[in-house]
């Protein structure tokens, strides 16, 4: 257990630290677009990939031929990304109309964001210690997986709040404070691990689920805003490259 506490502690706090890259937005916002292009593509193949080839093989292979309950948990993962992703998006509408109203120029959207954003740090977090508790290289895997998400993800975050009305020092600021509760997913992960050790088999296939909607929901469709033919191929060939570094790492283990 002192093993599994320090390699996820240090994973996730890599992870908490994603906010950072919003200085890259204030300074070389020029570049933004570029970086946030070519990371989208990674992240796409490399959320596929570590749902796909590391996180259901383990959880399938632990369930010996029992899969019902793996597959549903998968299924149950993906559908509360898209409840909570939904709840969120009528919240947004709803703030909009009424944004007039805000006493101190800060639009609702950017509360609303920063909520979205700590519970998927928090899913992130309790993700990132469960994957370390079934092997070392299923848990590098998915802090990078998460890591190449995280890069345009916050990138986003921070242009998000400069939008809302938030000036670039508070936006990197209250951005960094949202990373932090995936520190709070890995102690509430970590404590109930020591108590429940099967528990890993039901946070895997749900954060497998997570991550098949956030590929496919979240990040295809922004592939597809641009249907340059250059672009595509270099897109294609990032997602295949996601793919490639979940591999490598099953090759590692």
């Amino acid at each position: 257990m002192q093993s599994l506490f320090f390699e996820s502690f240090f994973a996730v706090l890599l992870v908490s630290l994603m906010p950072i890259l919003g200085f890259v937005f204030v300074f070389h916002e020029k570049h933004k677009d570029k970086m946030v292009f070519f990371f989208v593509s990674l992240a796409v193949g490399a959320l596929f990939g570590d749902a796909l080839i590391h996180m259901l093989p383990d959880v399938f292979e632990h369930a010996a031929g029992h899969t019902f309950i793996p597959s549903l948990i998968v299924v149950l993962g993906f559908l509360v990304m898209f409840v909570l992703e939904k709840f969120l998006h009528w919240h947004h509408e709803h703030s909009e109309e009424h944004s007039e109203e805000c006493r101190d120029n800060i639009k609702p959207l950017g509360k609303i964001s920063l909520i979205s954003d700590a519970l998927h740090n928090f899913i992130d977090g309790a993700t990132i210690t469960a994957s370390f508790a079934i092997s070392f290289e299923v848990g590098l895997a998915t802090t990078l997986a998460v890591t190449l998400h995280e890069i345009p993800h916050e990138l986003g975050n921070v242009a998000i709040l400069i939008h809302a009305g938030y000036s670039k020092g508070r936006a990197i600021f209250f951005n960094f404070l949202s990373a932090l509760t995936a520190m709070f997913g890995f102690i509430l992960t970590f404590a109930l691990l020591t108590q429940v050790s099967d528990l890993i088999y039901w946070v895997i296939p749900f954060a497998a689920g997570n991550f098949i909607y956030i590929a496919a929901s979240d990040l295809v469709p922004e592939l597809h805003k641009n249907l340059e033919f250059k672009k595509s191929v270099i897109q294609f060939v990032g997602i295949v490259l996601g793919v490639l570094l979940m591999a490598l790492a099953l090759m590692l283990e």
